[in-house]
């Protein structure tokens, strides 16, 4: 017995296990998180069907290296430089929606809160009780309607198209915007925490070949932002009278008030206190309710 447990040790002497420190863990948990993000993101992208197209071109470059097909070899050495260039032009719009993405990520509101709960609302529930009436009205009359709830990426480029308001958001305002044969009916209202800023937008349509064919020029316009952006879309059908929501380059079609109304609470960016979760005290907090305790 002792014979084989020495033969496995001098077997695995070869064996070389690495001293792993803190740093080490810390690169491994970044560099997980790295590139679980950076798949998710091709997957859900049109980057998906490149990487497909990449790995069968790296399977026919790999059969040429075996086979010894020089003239292959060359070529794909000389326009593999020239496609990493056309991929960065093709996929723009990818690439900056995942940059501001990334950017809109409050990393560090999570941990440190240093703001009350009133001053964290983007937008007041008057607010949404209003687009909610406005868009239940708005499907009961079948009138089209296009309105964009501007989240933490700025749609200035898109406002600019349209025409400025910069009033406070009512349901008889909006209801009058969307009526038919009016100046400021056709295009999109953009909505900015508690004021229309402008109605009749322009917005980008989407180039998604998946999409429905019964989807006309607003929806798509819907989706064409909410893929540039993480605004909210709220559609109105002028043909149907349904309502449709747009989010993060997806619609769902056929919604009801319930979902509006939560899919608007998800962006309000309400913060709830909780001593027990937050690693740092609000210190306003902390100071107000100490002086009450002194009284």
């Amino acid at each position: 017995m002792n014979t084989f447990f020495n033969a496995v040790k001098d077997y695995l002497d070869w064996i070389v296990f690495p001293k792993i420190g803190i740093t080490d863990v810390l690169e491994i948990f970044i560099l997980a998180y790295l590139v679980y993000h950076i798949i998710v993101w091709v997957r859900n992208t049109r980057a998906w069907v490149l990487f497909k197209g990449l790995v069968i071109i790296l399977g026919f470059a790999l059969v040429a290296a075996i086979l010894q097909l020089n003239v292959v070899l060359w070529i794909f050495s000389k326009t593999i430089s020239v496609g990493i260039i056309a991929i960065f032009v093709v996929f723009q719009p990818e690439l900056r929606r995942a940059l501001e993405q990334l950017g809109s990520k409050n990393i560090m509101s999570s941990i440190f809160v240093f703001d009350d709960q009133e001053k964290n609302d983007r937008f007041s529930k008057d607010t949404i009780s209003e687009i909610v009436s406005a868009t239940l009205d708005l499907a009961k009359s079948s009138m089209g309607a296009l309105i964009v709830v501007e989240h933490e990426v700025k749609l200035a480029e898109y406002e600019s198209t349209g025409i400025k308001l910069d009033s406070n958001i009512s349901s008889q305002l909006l209801i009058n915007i969307f009526e038919k044969n009016t100046p400021l009916h056709d295009g999109a209202v953009i909505i900015r925490g508690n004021r229309i800023v402008a109605a009749t937008c322009y917005l980008p349509l989407s180039d998604n070949k998946y999409l429905s064919k019964d989807m006309g020029t607003r929806h798509r316009a819907a989706i064409g932002i909410t893929e540039v952006s993480d605004a909210v879309v709220i559609v109105v059908s002028e043909e149907t009278g349904k309502i449709s929501i747009a989010h993060d380059g997806k619609i769902t079609r056929n919604v009801d008030s319930d979902r509006i109304r939560k899919e608007l609470l998800a962006i309000q960016k309400i913060v709830a206190v909780d001593p027990r979760k937050n690693k740092i005290k609000n210190l306003k907090g902390w100071r107000k309710n100490e002086k009450k305790t002194d009284k």
